[in-house]
């Protein structure tokens, strides 16, 4: 097991880099008042286009770049030629869910894994990003059922990755304040608890929308580290949806703590390119793995 938490050789985790994903959901996954509509023919025409059209825009702003892309399974169904284009593309392929809302109930993520199996097994799909950072201990042997290397699905510290189940956790970057956090069972959620017991979650596209510039500057002094954070982004903060803060500002209204996700971040994804190497986060897995092994030959 790597993990901050016990003594490994930093020589043995790969060169540094900005371990950047994507959450690639439909507009409305933002709020939950969506949550309970009846069936994906209502759930496509209220996303009207939006999942399709911004994927080129960002595949675009990637340019050369590669980076893990979750993606919502109910947009494989509606356009078979957005998992197509992202790994023709040569981004990392993962699942983000198939239909998106909260997965922290065993039963619902095995109907939820099994309604994703056929795309997910004709693209090759390694990884798991759990809705909302939503994930609970039991969940790990059932995604190794289902053929996942591994998930990115709580919240620790650059550095970490641990084995649970048989599945790999690679967790969505915090800076811990009070060092190194001893308990990284999941749930590890954006919470109360977790600003509390000192961890600042700078992966979370919440803190991007916050603190930006912040932002980057503890990406330069994690990679000068040695480390390689994780951060999260969404497809409508690269790409903006038709009268996205128009219709999104009822739910803003009463849950101002969504404000941070309607603010676009495509500058910040451009400084980013261009002051740091990135990797999908199945790469940077590979070449952990290899070293690893290497070391033990």
């Amino acid at each position: 097991m790597f993990s901050r938490t016990t003594s490994y050789n930093s020589s043995m985790l790969p060169s540094p880099r900005v371990l950047l994903s994507i959450d690639y959901e439909p507009w409305f996954a933002l709020t939950r008042r969506y949550d309970a509509l009846p069936g994906p023919r209502q759930r496509r025409k209220l996303d009207g286009g939006f999942s399709l059209h911004a994927l080129d825009p960002i595949l675009d702003m990637l340019g050369e770049a590669k980076a893990s892309i979750y993606l919502v399974g109910e947009i494989a169904d509606w356009y078979p030629e957005i998992p197509q284009r992202i790994t023709a593309h040569g981004h990392e392929l993962g699942l983000h869910c198939q239909v998106h809302r909260p997965l922290v109930e065993t039963a619902e993520l095995e109907k939820d894994l099994c309604a994703s199996q056929g795309w997910r097994e004709a693209h090759g799909v390694r990884g798991y990003r759990a809705p909302m950072i939503g994930i609970r201990e039991e969940a790990y042997p059932l995604l190794k059922r289902h053929g996942f290397d591994y998930s990115s699905s709580i919240y620790a510290p650059a550095g970490t990755l641990l084995k649970k189940d048989g599945v790999w956790e690679l967790p969505v970057s915090t800076l811990s304040m009070f060092g190194s956090p001893q308990d990284l069972r999941a749930p590890r959620e954006f919470s109360t608890g977790l600003l509390l017991g000192g961890e600042v979650p700078y992966g979370s596209s919440f803190m991007i929308g916050l603190l930006s510039d912040s932002v980057l500057r503890i990406l330069e002094r994690q990679l000068k580290a040695g480390y390689s954070p994780v951060i999260i982004l969404h497809p409508y903060e690269l790409a903006r949806p038709e009268g996205f803060l128009r219709r999104l500002w009822p739910d803003v209204a009463s849950h101002p703590l969504l404000f941070p996700f309607t603010l676009t971040k495509s500058n910040f994804l451009k400084k980013l390119l261009r002051a740091f190497p990135v990797s999908p986060l199945a790469t940077y897995l590979d070449e952990a793995l290899a070293l690893q092994e290497a070391a033990h030959v």
